[in-house]
């Protein structure tokens, strides 16, 4: 019994005892007891206890300690993205926003420019000469799904002759024909080339019949010329009476015949893309029309 508690305990002093005590059960217990009980409380180099030790241990739980409250505060405030090198900014990018708000301001509070003056144009047309010279050429072929949707037409600076059609001939409004411009709308779909110029009219009528509200649809085919431009043609027009007698049916005009047609208005027309973004068109007409359209 004595050599297996030596292999056990190689160092343990109540070995010495066992080994000289008497056989009587009573000296056996109670020298399993001072086995059993000192032995835990046996101090050794790498307890705690070591002022060295104590000092690493404690240094070691201030660290581990660090490190969570580090990776708790990167995920709890992650820090702020890397700006690019300056060799990768582009100032014109900065410059967008402002010159695209700057001209959206001048557009706007002039009726889509049926009540612009000579002051009136002049901004428009500087704005817009602004920012298409910052963004640079459009390239349709690249970025014609861009002209998808349904755009609204904010300013045309053909309006501000004071007819419908700017430089083209169109009716003018005025008191010998009481013509109220509502809202016009391109509709564009790249997929079926369809290019639809919407158009709400209120038409005046003698007293005391109330004014005729109708709704123009003129249906084009479009193609691309290049890479900005796109010509247009004719196909139908459509007007359709809303409010009190918008249960109507649609009136449908077909294209008259190239024969039939005046050459002012040959049935076709092309304009040029000068800005185009997800929110924001530019165009110009064959005939210098500056138009600013948003999607609606």
């Amino acid at each position: 019994m004595a050599s297996s508690s030596q292999s056990f305990l190689p160092h343990s002093p109540s070995l010495t005892s066992l080994s000289h005590s008497s056989p009587s059960s009573s000296s056996s217990s109670f020298t399993i007891k001072s086995l059993i009980i000192p032995t835990p409380i046996q101090s050794s180099p790498t307890t705690t206890h070591c002022p060295i030790r104590r000092r690493l241990l404690g240094r070691r739980r201030s660290l581990s300690l660090r490190s969570v409250q580090d990776e708790v505060s990167a995920y709890v405030d992650p820090p702020p993205p890397t700006p690019p090198p300056e060799d990768e900014r582009s100032p014109s990018f900065e410059l967008l926003p402002y010159l695209k708000l700057k001209l959206l301001s001048a557009a706007s509070g002039v009726n889509r420019g049926l009540a612009a003056n000579e002051e009136d144009l002049r901004k428009a047309e500087d704005a817009a000469k602004e920012l298409e010279g910052v963004a640079g050429k459009v390239d349709l072929s690249k970025d014609l799904d861009k002209l998808q949707g349904r755009w609204k037409l904010i300013y045309s600076s053909a309006f501000s002759s004071r007819t419908l059609g700017g430089s083209r001939p169109g009716p003018p409004t005025g008191r010998l024909l009481p013509i109220t411009l509502g809202q016009v709308l391109q509709r564009i779909d790249i997929l079926s080339k369809d290019f639809d110029n919407i158009v709400d009219l209120e038409l005046g009528a003698p007293w005391p019949f109330p004014p005729i509200e109708v709704t123009a649809t003129l249906a084009h085919k479009f193609e691309l010329i290049g890479t900005s431009s796109i010509k247009i043609t004719f196909e139908k027009t459509t007007v359709k009476a809303t409010g009190n007698l918008s249960q109507l049916p649609p009136l449908e005009l077909p294209r008259l015949p190239d024969g039939l047609r005046p050459p002012s208005n040959p049935g076709s027309g092309e304009f040029e893309v000068t800005y185009l973004d997800d929110d924001t068109r530019i165009t110009r007409g064959d005939r210098g029309e500056l138009r600013v359209f948003v999607i609606s």
